[in-house]
């Protein structure tokens, strides 16, 4: 369990949550209350330096409005996808955003003239449900964004893991089937080429010639007995055990919390997908699956918690001669 530490209410961050087709922002008080939202467009498509500027201004109009409420902001919180280095700072590589080696939190430091904490978008989302959500209570539960792609948080003792090189929880790259479909990462079969919710729309695209097709329409056809629609479905379900059943043998997780599109299936995913991690474990206690409580809001609530985490730690005590 990890130690949860009371935070003045009045110490207001900004923070951003930065995706390949949405920035989602807010004003946040120290209880993680959320003061003011907001949600721009990233427009990635127009290049590295121009999504950065984007952030900038994003970042100065949180800024005015917690100034227009009489307590500015103490500290910004910002989270991006990919893989980072959380002690430098850096977006290592980002593909939705066409990042290398960008140094976000030093652009949007000199920028604010305040302090900045920089991390993953899944590790902060993973974060603001240990405290927030669905994992309130739990020290060790993996947090499970099932949407365009599939990712994890892996956390542990209350933290989220970010392993040796920043890229700790790339869940959706486990290979479930070896002979399977190409990846964008190069591989062949990895989970998100079937359990995804892209994938489960394409693949359905594929077997019926259907376009404009969603991962949704593809449940709902399912349940009403559609043959291809019932395949897809539970082909993608079966991966995702199968990629859980690793993870859940490596690191024995209390909880694993779904999140993003697909999850909000409800019954239609868990029970099915509950019965087949169930077939798999043998020695292994079987996790609870539960549903994520904080929806898309999880990633901007995390980056204002690693804020409101910087601003503790700044204003803790040193320890002196005793």
């Amino acid at each position: 369990m990890s130690e949860h530490i009371a935070r003045p209410v009045d110490r207001l961050v900004i923070a951003l949550d930065v995706g390949g087709t949405q920035i989602k922002g807010g004003v946040f008080a120290g209880d993680g209350t959320t003061l003011h939202s907001e949600r721009w467009p990233t427009r990635a498509e127009r290049g590295p330096n121009a999504v950065i500027d984007t952030i900038l201004t994003c970042a100065d109009e949180l800024a005015a409005v917690a100034k227009r409420s009489g307590r500015p902001a103490e500290a910004s919180g910002i989270v991006v996808p990919g893989i980072v280095d959380e002690t430098s700072g850096t977006a290592v590589y980002s593909a939705n955003l066409g990042w290398q080696e960008v140094p976000v939190r030093q652009r949007l430091a000199k920028h604010l003239g305040l302090p900045v904490a920089f991390g993953h978008d899944v590790r902060a989302g993973g974060l603001a449900e240990a405290r927030l959500g669905a994992g309130r209570g739990c020290g060790d539960f993996l947090f499970v964004p099932l949407g365009t792609g599939i990712a994890a948080a892996v956390m542990a003792g209350g933290r989220a893991l970010s392993g040796a090189h920043g890229s700790a929880g790339e869940l959706g790259h486990l290979v479930v089937r070896p002979a399977g479909e190409p990846c964008s990462c190069g591989n062949h079969g990895c989970l998100e080429t079937l359990a995804s919710a892209s994938a489960i729309a394409r693949r359905y695209t594929q077997a019926t010639g259907e376009r404009e097709v969603t991962a949704k329409d593809v449940q709902r056809r399912a349940e009403a007995g559609e043959a291809d629609a019932a395949r897809i479905w539970g082909e993608g379900i079966e991966a995702l055990a199968d990629g859980l059943t690793a993870t859940v043998t490596l690191l024995d997780p209390e909880r694993i919390v779904l999140g993003g599109g697909l999850a909000k299936a409800g019954e239609p995913l868990f029970a099915p997908l509950r019965t087949a991690l169930a077939r798999r474990l043998t020695f292994q206690r079987a996790p609870q699956l539960l549903p994520a409580e904080l929806g898309h809001e999880a990633g901007c609530l995390g980056a204002a918690l690693l804020a409101q985490d910087l601003l503790h730690s700044r204003s803790r005590p040193r320890g002196g001669a005793g």
